[in-house]
């Protein structure tokens, strides 16, 4: 296993970060996804554990709470303790039928975390993560909740997920001149069938030290190796009942035709070349991997033995390239004559 900082922290996370929205009943939206329970979870976890991963992500709405509770009895079912895992959960979603129990105001984000806290059975939370843009709570309300949750100690770092770069932007910029807690790392769907964090978000984490953890790498299991050109519906998958995230398919069918034979060279499934390609950018602090099965997990942590040479590297950055997008494009042309004295003003 290889670990990285969570942006500009000292706090050291695993590459690969286990997913637990399989786990609980597997009702409503997750009938699709999963209905892993406590037997199985426990197993996933020790495997996980026992393979390096020191980082766990889950969140309140997943399964109406399940997923924290499974997640939660898991490390006290398999005596691991408490300051050998990053602790990751979510708030934002539904949690309930009152008009305030959803959003990131004060008052959603402090009931939320009483409930994660019960739930994981913990007296902290290591990254405590906004799980979506709330249009109607100002920034700086939820900015100060959390910065509050950070100085009593329950909850160590901040987080966001599925935000604008110009709302994360502005948030950063509010953090900085109110001296609140700042965000540590963005939460986001990236893949080689979906790149289009490159455009704005990915320049933003890079100038601005934020962590970046990966979800849905697998385009919600469409580069999981049961999805092709000749096979665009295949029995038994996650897509076919959800499908989720959106994802451009004849790009997609272009991209499979190139890691088919990368992992036949390889000798391994297309989710782990899929997976070592993400592994590869720098951007990428760590990829939420989700599981049902311990062969999918196995797979999927085989994912960092995989090293892509320049050449393969190169081929499904070619294939999977975003077309062109004002003002990308004429940033890049006026921006030409430029690149030459890069060097030499490095140089000084």
């Amino acid at each position: 296993m290889e670990y990285k900082t969570l942006g500009n922290t000292g706090l050291l996370v695993s590459r690969l970060c286990l997913g637990t929205m399989t786990m609980g009943p597997g009702t409503g939206i997750y009938e699709h996804i999963g209905n892993v329970g406590q037997a199985n979870a426990d197993q996933l976890v020790k495997d996980s554990f026992d393979a390096g991963i020191n980082f766990f992500d889950t969140a309140d709405v997943y399964s109406a709470g399940e997923s924290e509770r499974i997640l939660g009895q898991a490390f006290k079912n398999l005596n691991i303790a408490r300051k050998d895992v990053v602790l990751a959960t979510k708030v934002y979603s539904r949690t309930g039928p009152g008009r305030n129990d959803v959003g990131a105001s004060r008052k959603h984000i402090m009931d939320g975390i009483e409930a994660s806290l019960k739930n994981l059975q913990t007296d902290h939370i290591d990254l405590y993560q906004i799980h979506a843009n709330d249009i109607l709570t100002p920034t700086e309300e939820m900015l100060r909740s959390l910065d509050d949750l950070v100085r009593s100690g329950k909850v160590r770092y901040i987080g966001c997920s599925n935000w604008q770069a110009w709302k994360l932007a502005k948030a950063l910029g509010i953090s900085s001149s109110k001296n609140l807690a700042r965000f540590d790392s963005l939460q986001a769907y990236y893949s080689i069938a979906g790149r289009d964090l490159e455009r704005d978000i990915v320049p933003l984490l890079e100038e601005e030290k934020i962590g970046l953890m990966v979800w849905s790498p697998l385009a919600g299991g469409l580069l999981s190796g049961k999805f092709s050109r000749e096979n665009q519906n295949p029995e038994n998958s996650r897509r076919s009942g959800f499908d989720f995230p959106v994802v451009d398919k004849e790009r997609a069918w272009d991209i499979l035709d190139i890691i088919a034979p990368i992992a036949k060279a390889h000798g391994c499934s297309a989710a782990r070349v899929a997976l070592a390609w993400l592994l590869s950018k720098q951007v990428v602090t760590a990829i939420v991997i989700g599981a049902k099965k311990q062969q999918q997990l196995q797979d999927n942590l085989s994912a960092m033995d995989l090293k892509l040479s320049q050449e393969e590297i190169k081929l499904l950055d070619q294939v999977s390239t975003l077309p062109p997008e004002y003002p990308g494009w004429m940033i890049d042309t006026q921006g030409a004559d430029r690149l030459g004295e890069v060097n030499l003003w490095e140089g000084r």
